[in-house]
């Protein structure tokens, strides 16, 4: 299915163009989200006659973003969970935990905003993780797990 972007979606592309993707991607989640409309030509005539509203839109996600990168700079948190004496962590420490620490230090932080790539931390130590602010705006912060006394 062919769709307009009416933001810029991830690796997909930019606000305005027009890419080809799966019908299911599309029906279930650009198009309901806001993201996407179908490209055809009554579409296309109002896209273009909305594109100026649409990049003042994008600029002001994107500047609310930087300030919200800027309350993240030099970020540290500690989050102390049970473990063994190895260090060897009894559970995991992912997204949720993360997110709920940062929202107790003030942050304007959700877990599907943070992205551990190589999964949850099972061991003692210290991380470093990314928040995805926007689709092109990443912060990132130090994780310190520590065992819970």
């Amino acid at each position: 299915m062919n769709v307009i972007l009416l933001e810029r979606v991830g690796k997909m592309g930019d606000l305005g163009d027009e890419i080809s993707v799966r019908n299911g991607f599309a029906r279930n989640f650009l198009i309901p989200k806001g993201k996407a409309v179908r490209a055809n030509a009554e579409n296309r005539r109002v896209f273009e006659g909305r594109r100026a509203e649409l990049e003042k839109i994008a600029l002001e996600k994107h500047d609310v973003a930087q300030a919200r990168a800027n309350t993240l700079e030099s970020v540290a948190i500690v989050i102390a969970a049970k473990a063994s004496d190895e260090g060897k962590l009894f559970g995991s420490v992912g997204t949720q935990e993360i997110a709920d620490a940062l929202v107790a230090q003030g942050k304007d932080v959700h877990k599907t905003e943070v992205r551990m790539p190589d999964g949850v931390f099972g061991n003692v130590g210290e991380y470093e993780v990314s928040i995805q602010l926007h689709s092109e705006l990443s912060a990132t912060i130090m994780v310190a797990v520590v065992a819970e006394d």
